[in-house]
């Protein structure tokens, strides 16, 4: 989109923005994962965890692990900020999925926006991963750092060494634009 997605705007503020209202509501302490442009995510009026310094990008993961270094409680929620409209139980249906005893980890499977369209690319039939809406066990810290500095980089890989609950969105009240990202133009248009 030709600059920092965090900051691109909608109805009038950035998306960053959207992800920290919708999040207010559902948990306690809240912090964004920023590298870049620092100053104007401050001003969303939420403390700023950075990646720690690497060689190269590494990808959400490298945010997933800062969050699970400054993390004051036992449990890590992430969500990324180009999907505006998540739904507003995301946390207690992901604390519901993680089942006793809990798993270490859970994340959402839902139906994407071009579930309908066969001809998508992204079309799947049934929900499928959203693997960054995660809620992470702060003990899984070491074993990412290890992952990271091995070299991996995909959140859908990393999530796979570890047993696993899913939270499925897929009830009545679900819409397939729940998890809709905002990638392109045409995209944020459409959620405008």
């Amino acid at each position: 989109m030709g600059q920092e997605k965090g900051l691109v705007p909608l109805h009038g503020q950035p998306l960053a923005w959207h992800a920290l209202q919708r999040l207010r509501l559902q948990v306690g302490p809240l912090a964004l994962n920023a590298n870049r442009q620092l100053a104007q995510y401050e001003a969303l009026g939420a403390p700023i965890w950075t990646d720690a310094p690497a060689a190269e990008p590494q990808g959400p993961l490298a945010g997933m692990l800062s969050g699970l270094r400054h993390c004051k409680t036992d449990w890590l929620l992430t969500v990324p900020c180009d999907v505006p409209n998540f739904p507003s139980d995301l946390a207690k249906r992901l604390v519901e999925a993680l089942g006793t005893p809990p798993k270490p980890q859970a994340t959402v499977r839902a139906f994407t926006p071009d579930e309908g369209n066969p001809a998508s690319a992204t079309a799947r039939p049934g929900p499928w991963r959203q693997p960054v809406f995660c809620l992470l066990h702060r003990s899984l810290a070491d074993d990412l750092d290890g992952w990271l500095q091995a070299g991996g980089r995909k959140v859908g890989a990393w999530l796979s060494r570890h047993p696993l609950a899913e939270a499925v969105f897929d009830r009545p009240q679900d819409q397939p634009g729940d998890f809709a990202n905002v990638n392109t133009p045409d995209e944020l248009a459409r959620l405008s």
